[in-house]
Parts: C-alpha cells; sequence; structure tokens
C-alpha cells in the first residue's frame, strides 16, 4: 500500500472513530444527525441558554484530540446548551439537508425550550449564524467577518470564495441580511479597512443590526481575540445581552500590546510607504520590548527617507 493510501485510510478511520465518539456523546446528551455527506449537528442539553455555533471540519480537526465544536469546553463549563454545526466542506451549509434541519427544529419549538439563544459563527460559519437564525426568532446573531451571500449577481465584486460559486444562493436560507431580520439583535463584527468583508457588512441594515469595527485585524478577527483572551467575554456578553459598542470598544484597547497586531500594523505601514509614521511606531514598539524585526524596518524606514 503507498503512503498516500495508508494516510488516506488512516485519515478515514479517524473520521470513523470521530464521528463514533460524537454519537456516543448524542445518545448520552442529546443528539448528533448526518445531514447529507457533508454536514453534521451535535446537540448538547445542558442549561437554558443555547449556543448554536457553525464551523468547517478543518477548524475541528486543528484542535487536536478532543475534535469538538468551537467552545464546547467553554460552552458546557457555562452550564450552557449547544448544537454544533459542523461542514466538511467549503458549503457555505448551502444543503437542503440542512434547510429541513433548521425547519423541524423550528416547526417542533426546539429553540423554544430556551431562555436565551445566540447563533454564532466567523467567516462561512458567520454566514451560517445569520441565515439559519430565522429559524429562531428573538435569538442574539454574533457574526465575525460574514458574507451577506455569495450570490454572483448580488455580490460579483466577491472573489475570494471561487470554490462556493457553484452552490445554489436562493431560496430557503439565502440572502443573510434578510434571514435575520427577526433576530432580537444582530452583531456584526468587522474590519472597515478589509474591502469585501466591509461591503459585506454594509448589505445589513436594520434596527437590530449593531455594527463594530475591528480596525487593522484583517478577516481573522476571531483568531487574534483568542490571542487576546477576548472571544469568549465577547459571546459571553452576547449571550447576557449586555453587549455595548462602548464596552467592545474599551476591550478593544488591548490589541496594541499583542504582537501579532502590531506585525500587521508594521507590514500596513510598509506597504503604504508611511516612513515617518512607521519610524515612530517602532519607536514605541522598541521603547516597550525587544523587537530586531522593527529595529531593522525603523532602519530601512530611515534609509528610504534619504533616499527621497
Amino acid at each position: 500500500m503507498s503512503d498516500s493510501m495508508t494516510l488516506e485510510a488512516r485519515e478515514a478511520e479517524t473520521q470513523d472513530d470521530w464521528r463514533a465518539n460524537l454519537r456516543e456523546i448524542g445518545a448520552a446528551e442529546g443528539f448528533y444527525e448526518e445531514l447529507g455527506p457533508d454536514h453534521t449537528a451535535l446537540f448538547v442539553k445542558r442549561g437554558k441558554q443555547l449556543i448554536v455555533s457553525f464551523e468547517n471540519l478543518d477548524h475541528v480537526y486543528e484542535r487536536g484530540a478532543d475534535r469538538m465544536p468551537w467552545g464546547y469546553g467553554f460552552v458546557e463549563k457555562q452550564g450552557w446548551s449547544m448544537l454544533g454545526m459542523m461542514a466538511g466542506d467549503w458549503s457555505w451549509y448551502r444543503d437542503e439537508a440542512v434547510f429541513d434541519f433548521f425547519d423541524r427544529l423550528r416547526d417542533e419549538g426546539f429553540f423554544e425550550q430556551f431562555d436565551r439563544v445566540v447563533f454564532y459563527g466567523a467567516s462561512m460559519g458567520g454566514y451560517g449564524a445569520a441565515v439559519f437564525s430565522a429559524a429562531a426568532p428573538g435569538c442574539q446573531v454574533v457574526a465575525i467577518s460574514p458574507q451577506a451571500t455569495l450570490d454572483r449577481e448580488i455580490a460579483p465584486w466577491e472573489s475570494r470564495y471561487y470554490r462556493a460559486w457553484r452552490r445554489d444562493f436562493s431560496g430557503r436560507y439565502a440572502y443573510a441580511p434578510d434571514m435575520c431580520g427577526e433576530a432580537e439583535a444582530v452583531h456584526i463584527f468587522y474590519d472597515p479597512r478589509h474591502k469585501e468583508d466591509a461591503m459585506h457588512a454594509t448589505l445589513f441594515r436594520g434596527e437590530n443590526v449593531v455594527k463594530y469595527r475591528c480596525r487593522f485585524l484583517g478577516h481573522r478577527i476571531a483568531s487574534l481575540w483568542i490571542q487576546m483572551g477576548l472571544l469568549k467575554p465577547i459571546v459571553a456578553e452576547c449571550v447576557a445581552g449586555t453587549m455595548t459598542q462602548a464596552k467592545f470598544y474599551q476591550w478593544m484597547r488591548a490589541r496594541r500590546e499583542n504582537r501579532r497586531f502590531q506585525k500587521e500594523m508594521l507590514h500596513l505601514l510598509q506597504k503604504e510607504r508611511r516612513w515617518g509614521l512607521l519610524i515612530r511606531y517602532c519607536e514605541a514598539i522598541l521603547a516597550r520590548r525587544s523587537a530586531p524585526h522593527f529595529r531593522n524596518a525603523m532602519r530601512e524606514a530611515r534609509k528610504e527617507i534619504k533616499g527621497n
């Protein structure tokens, strides 16, 4: 057997073991369902608050041995219930089996057993959170860098996700800004300097939409929040219904001490050739810590100024 075949066999075995583990958890504490070939749902019942999370299985597999949906341990410690929606492909959840699943939960009154329901997701998951919130009127939505749609007629400027262009973005649960109209609050987090994300955010309108501008954080906002220790507190505030823009922007001041953020700022200043500002920024960083990369960047910026 070739190495590639061995690897494929191991991955298949691992996925089988993983699904068997989820089935066991679902049978004991809620339910587990496979929705067609590409999607799975795990429900774990705890308290009267429910988190509905959306993500790609690639992200689940990055988490190591337990390979549970995002926030499983955190949600469990809070005593909240959880419905983890996982996609095995970059599908944007465009699957009739997923539509039927949420229709069934809505019609059976599944969401009505909870005092508060929060739909959470980032990027593709943010689209899923916004779209399927239609099944639970009165819920909260936490959408980080979400897409409004990938319909080529509506968003022809969106060129990042060509793998999803073959998907049908019409019919049920399609256009995210329309689907979250009955949510109590829709929290949209995005970087206004990121062109495509800002254009998607513009399409979300309505009195229940609250937008949080995460300048200089790029598309992968959630991963930076994890480094800053902010992702879980932000979700907790949304679950409690106490999230405000003032509180959020106060928290965001912590990004100035994050090393990834500092490097992103440095690259931006280099790209925009703002040498004077870059030198002052490097001086501020070097006053707080040893950073050879910033010292070298400052030296190159001074050469650029002299050369001009």
